[in-house]
């Protein structure tokens, strides 16, 4: 493509939108996002973007539902300007969870993005280890899901012997992606067999299959948000023989008392991505954040150019 490249960084995240822009070598697109008394919002777009292929940077976090309609509107404000093509790029999608119709009258709310996203004028997604992988089958636009192992994995191995660890899926649904993790790393896997009820967040272990026994246990997970579930497991697993716990997670939701909960629990690390922006107050000494804006400056540049995005998960 001859296009230019243009990356709107949105108000939920912008130090990512920043660091993405810094490893592309260009300036962030001018935008003014204006909220008015009345609670309504208004995007403009500051710069000429006529023929563009543009890149909207907004990730789900607080205020979820505001990030929502924001990113919306400037996908709306973009195709008014004439953009060339316009991709969503989520970091953590929104409403990921809400995957499918597990109750009476509710709504699928992730296809529903997918709708509004594609209303809106969407070309394209790029997003980063989806909660559940079908909800990739819900656009009919094309939509890359880039994935965190490659950048965790290399720092796990940067930064400690790995000789005595096993890797841990904090559920059996997990098991699948901790299997990229094991590749990588080339370690044994053991997987805690958790129950939930209703949706109190909170999930009770009940078996483990697998071997922790006199190992260090690395827990593995797509995302962390109250801790329950990664605390239960902690204490599983050492209730198992391991002799310590770390955790892996791409996505740092923590919600509600979760920093309280890490701080108090055995695990002695907790690794995430920036997919979402971690506040001064939930940087506590247990965790380190491992940047992803590399990899996502090196999807969009592939889509921009017509390369292989795949190559990226290698």
């Amino acid at each position: 493509m001859t296009q230019t490249i243009k990356v709107i960084g949105g108000t939920a995240h912008p130090a990512l939108a920043r660091d993405v822009c810094a490893s592309l070598g260009i300036e962030p697109c001018r935008t003014t996002v204006t909220r008015f008394s009345n609670e309504n919002m208004l995007v403009q777009i500051d710069e000429n973007v006529r023929g563009a292929d543009v890149f909207v940077i907004q990730p789900s976090c607080p205020p979820v539902s505001d990030g929502i309609v924001e990113l919306l509107m400037t996908i709306d404000a973009l195709k008014h300007a004439s953009a060339g093509r316009i991709t969503a790029v989520l970091p953590y999608f929104p409403y990921a969870r809400s995957d499918k119709k597990d109750r009476p009258r509710i709504s699928i709310t992730a296809r529903l993005m997918a709708d509004l996203l594609q209303t809106a004028g969407t070309d394209r997604v790029l997003t980063m280890n989806l909660h559940s992988p079908q909800v990739q089958g819900f656009f009919r636009i094309p939509t890359d899901q880039l994935q965190a192992a490659p950048i965790l994995c290399d720092y796990l191995r940067g930064s400690r012997d790995l000789a005595n660890y096993v890797l841990v899926a904090g559920d059996v649904g997990e098991s699948k992606d901790v299997g990229h993790y094991a590749a990588r790393l080339d370690l044994p896997i053991a997987i805690v067999d958790k129950r939930r009820a209703g949706d109190d967040e909170v999930a009770r272990a009940v078996h483990l299959i697998g071997d922790v026994k006199g190992k260090v246990a690395l827990i593995v997970d797509d995302e962390v948000a109250s801790g329950g579930t990664l605390v239960e497991a902690a204490r599983f697993v050492l209730e198992h023989g391991a002799i310590a716990v770390e955790a892996c997670v791409v996505h740092a939701v923590l919600s509600g008392k979760a920093i309280e909960r890490i701080e108090a629990s055995p695990i002695r690390q907790l690794i995430v991505t920036d997919t979402i922006p971690l506040p001064a107050r939930k940087r506590i000494a247990k965790i380190q954040v491992r940047s992803v804006a590399r990899l996502f400056a090196d999807a969009i540049h592939a889509i921009h150019d017509g390369s292989s995005v795949s190559r990226l998960f290698r």
